[in-house]
């Protein structure tokens, strides 16, 4: 039920055609329920005689309600494809709208993979349920209990069979459900995998190609692909036990109204059952029993989309890990950052700590570095400044105040991260560039361009500005896609911005433009540069070193030259390499 409740906040403005559906398809059960009982009459009449005057309306009779139960059918065939395709709109709006609000931490928890599956396949599965629900699901019961009151009417104790068939079907369709819903339930927890190797092959296409590899990710794909075919075969199989359950039923019935509803006519003559209500009798066991078979689909279907239900549930009902406060603050008075006693670990349930008693102070407007090793929790550390994370012990302060009493959006605004991983979307240069200001005017997004040295190449592609970038970025080279996300970016103007190893791809001479430009085109912000060479953070105010997690040394380039080893050994490794080079 919590489940129901749940999905049923999706509706919302499809309440009409959802209810409307039911109403529909009672008046199509209904004049399908009659037609024969007047087929009936007519059948006795032409027995005794009835003039063409008496069958010309009774068959005008039958040609009008067989029209309107057509416009019914047809009615209702649409008010429930309106409602039911309206309804996974609303739901995968749902869906996404509580993905965006996620932490990373919720998102670890799913998988992307997964979230992916549930927005398409389960939403797929609980679509069509809903649409076999408030149109098939009422017209079968309907036309079950209005057929057989009918079939009582019309053939007394011949319909008394019905007692015996329906039972037996139920515990065949029951058995058949309870054996067969913990194989889907393990089907789509291999769709997941399934999609999540797909989504790791297409990401790392370029390395597949560059080892090779094409055979052997096809061949790890078959092993997952073949890996649901077996499970879903296998609940298939099951399945298909509904089939034969229901033709055994249909022909029991069939044969049992024939046989015994025949015997009865000779017999007596037509005074207990007469030709009219045998051949009644014979469309409503037809009637009840296709209603019967109908009721078996919507439970095979029901059970299929039971599972994804569930998993759809599960999204919509995970509780963000990040949230704003009660009284948030909207505005960030400076860059200054705070580093309180910080540790923090990525999961409660975790032993190890990613940070361990960190205190660091920042004041607004200098250029700090951060150096360390693979592992060393440099970009654990920047995360915790946008409030990517929370903090497990400490503190963490922007502006004099703690990271946890912004205003989300406001504090993010306000600390601009380029991240390790750059990402850019499908759409033109001035598209993407926008993404940090929406506002931005063309000579803002061309000056920050050229502060990002990504005025060089952009001005080379035919359509400039306008150049479609496809999606991930994938038409440009990896210094190209940095630099166009180190100025979109600087288009925010942030009061703190942050470089995690952003100019990795670029070379030494474009990165020393770049730290140029920072402090010419945005003095008074906080620039906090993660690198991994050692000519990228060297003119900055403070350099910090990290080691497994844990704040090494803090100082100047010339401090840590002449005291740090951990510093001096990057340092002269470098510049020896540099002079091999040479």
């Amino acid at each position: 039920m919590d489940v129901i409740k749940t999905l049923a906040k999706s509706i919302r403005e499809y309440k009409k055609p959802s209810i409307l559906t039911p109403i529909i398809v009672s008046g199509e059960v209904l004049i399908e329920c009659v037609i024969p009982f007047i087929v009936a009459r007519l059948v006795n009449l032409l027995q005794t005689g009835a003039n063409m005057q008496e069958i010309v309306q009774y068959g005008i009779i039958l040609v009008v309600l067989a029209i309107i139960s057509l416009i019914c059918g047809a009615a209702a065939g649409m008010t429930a494809a309106k409602a039911a395709v309206g309804f996974a709109k609303n739901l995968r709006k749902d869906l996404f709208g509580a993905i965006q609000d996620f932490s990373f931490e919720n998102i670890d928890k799913f998988s992307s993979s997964s979230l992916v599956t549930r927005m398409t396949t389960d939403v797929t599965n609980v679509q069509m349920s809903y649409m076999m629900i408030i149109r098939t699901a009422i017209r079968s019961p309907m036309m079950l209990i209005f057929s057989f009151v009918m079939a009582y009417i019309m053939g007394g104790s011949l319909s008394y069979v019905f007692l015996f068939t329906i039972p037996f079907m139920a515990i065949g369709l029951f058995t058949v459900a309870r054996t067969a819903m913990p194989l889907f339930d393990a089907v789509f927890r291999k769709y997941d995998n399934l999609n999540a190797s797909v989504q790791e092959n297409i990401n790392g296409m370029r390395v597949v190609k560059s080892y090779v590899r094409e055979d052997y990710e096809t061949q790890k794909f078959t092993y997952a692909a073949d890996d649901v075919r077996k499970d879903f075969t296998k609940a298939e199989k099951i399945l298909a036990f509904n089939s034969p359950i229901m033709q055994v039923c249909l022909y029991v019935v069939m044969i049992f109204v024939l046989t015994v509803g025949s015997s009865t006519v000779v017999r007596y003559s037509g005074a207990r059952v007469n030709v009219g209500q045998l051949s009644s009798m014979l469309t409503y066991s037809f009637q009840i029993l296709m209603a019967l078979m109908m009721l078996s689909m919507i439970f095979v279907m029901i059970t299929i989309s039971v599972e994804s239900a569930r998993r759809i549930n599960e999204v919509l009902n995970e509780k963000p890990t990040l949230t704003n406060p009660e009284n948030p603050v909207y505005e960030v008075a400076n860059g200054d950052i705070d580093f309180d006693h910080v540790s923090f670990k990525y999961a409660a349930t975790a032993d190890l700590y990613a940070l361990e008693d960190i205190n660091l102070h920042i004041k607004s407007g200098q250029t700090v570095g951060i150096l360390g090793g693979t592992g060393s929790s440099k970009s654990s550390l920047i995360q915790l400044i946008s409030r990517l994370y929370d903090v497990t012990e400490g503190s963490v302060k922007v502006g004099d105040i703690d990271v946890r009493e912004y205003d989300l959006t406001t504090l993010r605004d306000q600390v601009s991260v380029v991240l390790q991983k750059n990402v850019l979307f499908a759409g033109t240069i001035k598209e993407n560039l926008r993404w940090g200001n929406k506002e931005a005017t063309d000579e803002e997004i061309i000056e920050a361009c050229r502060l990002a040295c990504a005025d060089e190449f952009i001005e080379q592609f035919p359509e400039q500005y306008d150049t479609y970038i496809e999606q991930g970025g994938s038409n440009v080279s990896g210094g190209q896609k940095q630099r166009l996300c180190i100025a979109r970016a600087l288009l925010k103007r942030p009061k703190i911005l942050i470089l995690d190893d952003s100019t990795s791809a670029v070379d030494t001479k474009t990165d020393a433009k770049i730290r140029a430009g920072f402090k010419s085109f945005i003095p008074d912000t906080t620039k906090i540069i993660i690198a991994q060479r050692v000519a990228s953070v060297e003119d900055a105010d403070q350099i910090i070193i990290m080691d497994n997690g844990k704040v090494n040394a803090v100082g100047t380039h010339a401090e840590l030259l002449a005291n740090n080893p951990i510093y001096q050994e990057v340092y002269y490794s470098q510049n020896k390499a540099g002079d091999n080079d040479e």
